[in-house]
């Protein structure tokens, strides 16, 4: 059970990083009618992408380096 809590805090830093990234327009679309859209979607709403994205990711890996930390604790 531990190592799915830990999958799931994984998941949710890589979540993070995808929307920073996104709001940065890092991220990039092949469909040319969809990234017309992502890329309006991303101009209008990047201020909060960026600001959810980054305190998502930093919340995230501190929950990653403490879950991992607990679990090397525990094995000794």
């Amino acid at each position: 059970m531990e190592f799915l809590g830990l999958l799931v805090e994984i998941l949710l830093l890589a979540l993070g990083v995808y929307l920073y990234l996104f709001a940065r327009g890092i991220i990039k679309v092949k469909d040319p009618e969809r990234r017309e859209r992502a890329e309006s979607f991303r101009q209008q709403n990047a201020t909060w992408m960026r600001l959810l994205g980054l305190a998502l990711a930093a919340i995230m890996l501190m929950n990653v380096v403490l879950h991992i930390s607990q679990l090397f604790s525990s094995a000794s």
